[in-house]
């Protein structure tokens, strides 16, 4: 059977990656991803999420952002002429920490991303580190994670899937991010599968 194929971009440790991987090996008892990783690819050479992929015989592609030799759009071209390769059927960033420009998202535009907050509540880097900051101030009790279609705009794109997750009393940043990161990882393979199961585009 010709499953779907993913390619997945990573910036860290992979550990999205690895569930994502868990779950199209059904290694992952809960959910069942009917699809292929076919390409792994990481904007930081030292980004354990590699090797994750190279375990699994996944190819495992280094593509670096040379910012004083290549622009952000000769990137984004040069990143999309790489993932054509691949004819993949649904790219996800899991941890990629690159803005993806229009340029883009011309040429691939089914792409979703996992961030760590709900819509429209702290774009960008560190939302986890916002949000309990924000509790410590007393202007929320909790927090969330989605997993959304990519746009230009930062963490902006339509939410396919969100989960609200509370901040304890007695949590601890640690804390927090633990729980953030234990839900996210189920909302992504679920989004995943809504988007394949129902042929979904943006």
């Amino acid at each position: 059977m010709n499953y779907p194929k993913l390619v997945v971009l990573i910036s860290g440790n992979g550990s999205n990656l690895q569930a994502i991987i868990d779950s199209t090996h059904r290694i992952n008892p809960n959910i069942t991803i009917r699809a292929n990783v076919v390409a792994v690819i990481s904007n930081r050479k030292k980004a354990y999420g590699l090797e994750r992929a190279r375990k699994y015989n996944i190819p495992a592609i280094y593509l670096p952002f040379k910012s004083k030799k290549m622009d952000r759009i000769e990137y984004d071209k040069s990143l999309a002429n790489e993932i054509s390769k691949f004819k993949p059927d649904l790219i996800i960033l899991a941890g990629w920490m690159h803005i993806l420009s229009n340029e883009f998202l011309k040429i691939h535009r089914r792409v979703i991303n996992l961030h760590p907050a709900l819509p429209g509540e702290f774009p960008g880097k560190d939302a986890i580190g916002m949000a309990y900051q924000a509790f410590k101030e007393g202007k929320t009790k909790r927090t969330g994670a989605m997993v959304h279609w990519v746009i230009p705009e930062l963490d902006a794109g339509e939410p396919l899937e969100t989960i609200k997750i509370p901040i304890l009393n007695n949590d601890s940043e640690n804390d927090l991010r633990k729980r953030v990161q234990y839900y996210e990882k189920e909302l992504l393979l679920k989004s995943i599968n809504k988007v394949l199961l129902n042929n979904l585009y943006p």
